[in-house]
């Protein structure tokens, strides 16, 4: 999504926070952190291409408040989120905007957007996704 948002945007300052769910715990742990100077006069997009439960996406809008980033100036870009992780982060920070592509009803029980898009991170990359099956579609039965 960056080089996209570069081609467009060409004086863009960027910023990087790698969050990542422990595979363990299932919960959201910042691996690091690099921020623009004075990102708090600026609007910030917080881009992230799935969003499960949210929780990941919560982790990386307190950062940003942290860095004294004002709520409503905080967009959440996603291409594809779930309805837990829409409600979850629009409860917890109802001035945050959140535009995405599409939103999916369901997670399995690894928190995997079903039927979602598959690892979308592993596919980009070209690393190898866990194997969990999770790639893999489950039928619908709604």
């Amino acid at each position: 999504m960056e080089p996209a948002l570069r081609a467009v945007c060409k004086d863009v300052r960027i910023g990087t926070i790698l969050i990542q769910t422990n595979q363990l715990t299932g919960e959201p742990e910042l691996h690091y952190l690099r921020l623009p100077k004075d990102i708090s006069d600026d609007h910030v997009i917080l881009m992230d291409c799935t969003v499960s439960t949210g929780a990941a996406a919560m982790m990386a809008v307190r950062v940003l408040l942290d860095h004294d980033v004002p709520e409503d100036k905080i967009f959440l870009l996603s291409l594809l989120m779930a309805e837990m992780g829409v409600h979850s982060v629009a409860y917890a920070f109802p001035r945050v905007r959140i535009i995405t592509t599409a939103v999916d009803k369901r997670v399995n029980d690894l928190f995997r957007i079903i039927p979602g898009i598959g690892n979308f991170g592993d596919r980009y990359f070209g690393t190898d996704a866990v194997p969990d099956g999770s790639d893999e579609e489950e039928p619908y039965t709604g």
